[in-house]
């Protein structure tokens, strides 16, 4: 399979996370799927949401993908309420959907974290690199970039370069 796939989780779908999902996607021709346009209810211990499009989505992403990229802009020092809905959502895979849910052992994941400047506080991958010890998956390691006056500058290109190209050695 070897195939990578980025999620996309900001509220703006064409905001700055996406210049970033773009850029990287088309270089390096990956697939992208943005959360904001999935109907993901929350976590609900009765699973009173499972005709959402959460099921059907971590399904594809499974048999699809051996890599997943998260992409998500920096909001309050935290990972997106998209994502982070959508991280909930895994315990679906752990509680009812079980064998769906180790399909995702052996999987890669990575993150990366988006802002409007290089200030990235201690501490925000701690949830992806938990999820995907629990998970079973292989986490590769995450970036925090940044958009300046719009703009993707050279430096952050080359971050996003050099990240891709090790990501991709180690898969």
């Amino acid at each position: 399979m070897k195939k990578s796939v980025i999620i996309q989780a900001s509220s703006r779908s064409h905001g700055d996370t996406n210049k970033i999902v773009n850029y990287i996607a088309k270089n390096n021709d990956m697939d992208v799927i943005d959360l904001r346009t999935k109907n993901i209810g929350h976590y609900d211990y009765e699973y009173k949401n499972k005709g959402d499009d959460f099921l059907g989505l971590i399904t594809h992403i499974i048999e699809t993908y051996d890599t997943i990229i998260f992409a998500t802009p920096v909001y309050w020092y935290s990972m997106s309420g998209i994502l982070k809905v959508f991280f909930d959502r895994i315990s679906d895979l752990i509680r009812v959907h079980k064998d769906t849910g180790r399909k995702l052992r052996g999987k890669n994941m990575t993150m990366i974290s988006s802002s409007n400047s290089d200030d990235l506080k201690e501490g925000f991958s701690m949830p992806f690199v938990e999820s995907a010890n629990y998970l079973g998956m292989n986490y590769l390691g995450d970036i925090h970039v940044y958009i300046e006056n719009d703009f993707i500058n050279n430096e952050v290109k080359l971050k996003i370069d050099t990240f891709i190209e090790t990501i991709n050695n180690t898969i």
